[in-house]
C-alpha cells in the first residue's frame, strides 16, 4: 500500500477506538446521563473524534509504522486520550447538564486501551503474514556470548531469518536457555544438520583467534553446513574488521629482490600491427601474454587452447579490454598438424608465442606419455608448421626445470628446447628463440595460491622439504621477458632473466603467515596460529632448480637479460630421438620413455640429495 492509504487505515483505527470507547462509556453511565439531550452527546462524540484525528495527524501517529509503535508513541497516544476525554465533557457542561468525571476517565482509558490493542493486533497479523508468506532461513548461532546474544536480538525482528538455537563449547552455558533459545554442545551440530532443523550456521565468536575460527569453519563446512562469520558489534562500529580478507606479504618480500618489470624496455613496436598466435592462451602465462599484447595493438590476435572454458573466458575478457582488436579463438591441440597449419596459413601469422604445455610436475609424472606427446611432439608440430609458413618469430616458453631435469615435465621441456634449437640452425626466415624462467608467483601451479588457501582455512601450510628452494618471478616479469625474446633471440639461444638468489619455500610460507597478521606454530611457539608441516619431495622434484646449463653467459641489449649459448643435438640425433619417442608413445611404454630421456637429456642422471626431513 501507499503511505496515504496506510495513514487512512490508521485514522480509521482511531475513529473506531473513539466510537467503541464512547459507546461503551455511555452504556456504563446510562442511568446518570439519560436526561442529557441527544444533540449534546452527539457533539461530544464528534468533538472527541475530530480532536483525536487532528492531534494524531499533528503528532504523526497516523504515519507511524506498526513495527515502530513503541513506548514513545504509546505515551503520545496517552496524551491524545487525555485530551479527548476532557473534550468529551465540555458540550454537556455548556448546556448546564455536566457528565460525571468518571465518564471521562472511563472513556479515555477505553480509548487508549482499544487504540493500543488494535495497533498491536494489526502488527502481529502483518508479522504472521510475513512469516508464513516466505521461507525463513533457520539459523544456528555458534557462540552464546555477548556477540551471539546481540545477533539473536537483531535477528528476532528479521522476517527472512529465524534464530533456532545456540551452540557453545562452554559447559556452564549448555542445557540452558538464552533469549528463549536452547544452548547445545558442538557435538550436537551433526544431528541438527541431519534432521534438517537448521539451514545456516553463523559464527559469533570474535574473541577466538582467527586461525581457530578458520579451523572451526572448515570442520563445519566438511559437515555440509553453510557457514558465515560475524565480527563483534564493537569491532564493526569501530572499523576493526578482524574478518576482513587476509593481507599477505608483498611479492618483493617473497622473491627476496625488487621486481624489475618496470626496468625492462617497452616491446610495443615489436608487435604493433602484427598478426600474433598465442598457444595455451587460457593459461596463467598465456592469458597474461594476451593482455600485454593488446597494449601493443596487434592487427590480429589468435588464441589457441584445448580448454573450451578457459578459451571462452580469456576471449570474453580480452574483447572487453580492447574491442577494436580482432580476436580469433581457436579450440584445439598443438598436436593436430592440420589445425596448426590451417591457422598459420589462414590468418597469415607473423609471430608465434608458444605457451601451451603440461606444466604440473606431479601430474605429468603420473601421465608421462601424454606429457611427452604434448610438450615435445606438440612443439615439433607447431615449430615445423611455423617454419613452413614463413613465420617471422617463434618463441618457446620453457622452464628452469629443463636444466638437468629429474622430472618428466622438466625433461620434456628440455627436449622441446632441443627441437627448437635444431630448427634454429636450419631456418633461413623464421627466428627461433626460447625463454627460460623459474616459478611464477600467482600462476595456477604456484605455491602462493595454495598457501593463501591453507592460511585462510587455518592451516597447516604444507611444504615438501625444509631445504627446497626455487627461483621466483612475477607474471608480469615473465611475460615481459617472453615478449622481449622476439627482438633479442639469435641462433636458438636461451634467454634468462637475472632473478637473484633462489628462495626457500619454507621462508615464503613463514612470510605469508606473518604477512597475514598470524604467527607460526612450532616447538618454540606452541601457541602460534598456523603450523608448517613437511610432506616430502614428490616424484620428480628437486631440492634446488637451476637456470643455466653453462656458466659462460652472453650479454644482451639489456643488463637484466642474459643469453645462454647451450649445446644442442645434431639434426640426425634429433631425428633419431623423435623417431624413438613416437614409437614409445605409440606403444605407451613408460619405461622405454624414461630410458629415452636418460639417453638424450644432459644431466638427466645427476645424483640427487637424499630426502631427509627434520625430526621436528
Amino acid at each position: 500500500m501507499e503511505r496515504t492509504q496506510k495513514a487512512l487505515i490508521l485514522q480509521g483505527v482511531e475513529a473506531s477506538a473513539i466510537t467503541l470507547a464512547f459507546g461503551f462509556s455511555l452504556l456504563s453511565f446510562h442511568g446518570l446521563i439519560q436526561n442529557l439531550p441527544g444533540f449534546a452527546l452527539t457533539v461530544s462524540w464528534l468533538g472527541a473524534l475530530l480532536l483525536s484525528g487532528g492531534l494524531s495527524r499533528a503528532l504523526g501517529l497516523n504515519h507511524t509504522r506498526l513495527i515502530g509503535y513503541r513506548a514513545a508513541e504509546m505515551l503520545q497516544s496517552g496524551l491524545v486520550a487525555v485530551a479527548v476525554a476532557v473534550a468529551a465533557l465540555v458540550p454537556p457542561a455548556l448546556v448546564s447538564q455536566p457528565m460525571p468525571i468518571a465518564f471521562g476517565i472511563l472513556f479515555g482509558v477505553l480509548y487508549l486501551s482499544l487504540n493500543i490493542a488494535m495497533r498491536i493486533s494489526m502488527r502481529a497479523a502483518v508479522v504472521h503474514l510475513y512469516e508464513t508468506g516466505q521461507a525463513r532461513k533457520r539459523v544456528l548461532i555458534y557462540g552464546a556470548g555477548q556477540t551471539g546474544l546481540q545477533l539473536a536480538a537483531a535477528l528476532a525482528t528479521d522476517h527472512a531469518v529465524r534464530p533456532v538455537c545456540f551452540v557453545d563449547s562452554d559447559p556452564t552455558l549448555q542445557s540452558r536457555s538464552r533469549r528463549g533459545l536452547p544452548v547445545y554442545a558442538p557435538e550436537r551440530i551433526p544431528s541438527l544438520l541431519r534432521s534438517g532443523e537448521i539451514d545456516r550456521i553463523v559464527l559469533a565468536i570474535p574473541s577466538v583467534g582467527r586461525a581457530e575460527r578458520a579451523r572451526i569453519e572448515r570442520s563445519l563446512r566438511l559437515m555440509g553446513a553453510e557457514v558465515q562469520t560475524m565480527p563483534s558489534f564493537a569491532d564493526f562500529l569501530e572499523g576493526r574488521m578482524e574478518d576482513a580478507p587476509l593481507q599477505h606479504a608483498g611479492l618483493e618480500t617473497l622473491m627476496g629482490r625488487e621486481m624489475i618489470e618496470n626496468q625492462l624496455p617497452e616491446v610495443r613496436d615489436a608487435y604493433c600491427a602484427k598478426r600474433v598466435l598465442v598457444t595455451g592462451a587460457g593459461g596463467s602465462i598465456g592469458s597474461e601474454i594476451c593482455r600485454q599484447l593488446l597494449m601493443c595493438k596487434p592487427e590480429v590476435l589468435v588464441l589457441l587452447d584445448h580448454s573450451e572454458l578457459m578459451l571462452f573466458e580469456i576471449e570474453r575478457e580480452l574483447a572487453d579490454l580492447r574491442p577494436e582488436t580482432r580476436l580469433i579463438p581457436v579450440l584445439g591441440s598443438i598436436c593436430e598438424g592440420d589445425l596448426v597449419q590451417d591457422v598459420l596459413k589462414r590468418y597469415q601469422i607473423d609471430t608465434v608465442l608458444h605457451a601451451a604445455a603440461y606444466k604440473h610436475v606431479p601430474m605429468v609424472e603420473c601421465n608421462l606419455i601424454e606429457g611427452l606427446r604434448n610438450n615435445v611432439l606438440g612443439t615439433k608440430v607447431l615449430a615445423d608448421a611455423a617454419m613452413a609458413a614463413g613465420v617471422q618469430q617463434f618463441t618457446l616458453i620453457s622452464s628452469d626445470k629443463a636444466v638437468r631435469p629429474t622430472s618428466t615435465m622438466g625433461a620434456s621441456k628440455r627436449l622441446a628446447e632441443l627441437v627448437v634449437q635444431d630448427l634454429a640452425t636450419r631456418s633461413t626466415q623464421t627466428r627461433f628463440g626460447m625463454v627460460r624462467f623459474g616459478n611464477v608467483l600467482g600462476s595456477s601451479g604456484s605455491v602462493v595460491p595454495l598457501f593463501r588457501e591453507q592460511i585462510a582455512l587455518g592451516g597447516p601450510v604444507t611444504v615438501t622439504h625444509p631445504k627446497v628452494s626455487r627461483f621466483f618471478m612475477t607474471i608480469s616479469e615473465a611475460v615481459r621477458l617472453v615478449l622481449l625474446a622476439g627482438s633479442y633471440a639469435e641462433h636458438g639461444d636461451v634467454l634468462v632473466l637475472k632473478m637473484g638468489d633462489p628462495v626457500l619455500i619454507r621462508d615464503i610460507a613463514r612470510q605469508m603467515i606473518e604477512g597475514a597478521g598470524l604467527t607460526v606454530r612450532n616447538a618454540t611457539n606452541p601457541q602460534g596460529d598456523i603450523e608448517i608441516t613437511y610432506t616430502g619431495l614428490r616424484p620428480g622434484e628437486k631440492l634446488k632448480e637451476e637456470l643455466l646449463l653453462r656458466s659462460d653467459m652472453i650479454t644482451t641489449p639489456h643488463d637484466k637479460i642474459m643469453r645462454s649459448p647451450e649445446n644442442g643435438l645434431s639434426e640426425l640425433e634429433i631425428a633419431s630421438a623423435l623417431r624413438d619417442l613416437r614409437a614409445v608413445i605409440r606403444q605407451r611404454d613408460e619405461s622405454a620413455a624414461k630410458s629415452l630421456l636418460d639417453r638424450w637429456i644432459e644431466g638427466r642422471n645427476a645424483p640427487q640429495a637424499p630426502q631427509i626431513l627434520p625430526a621436528e
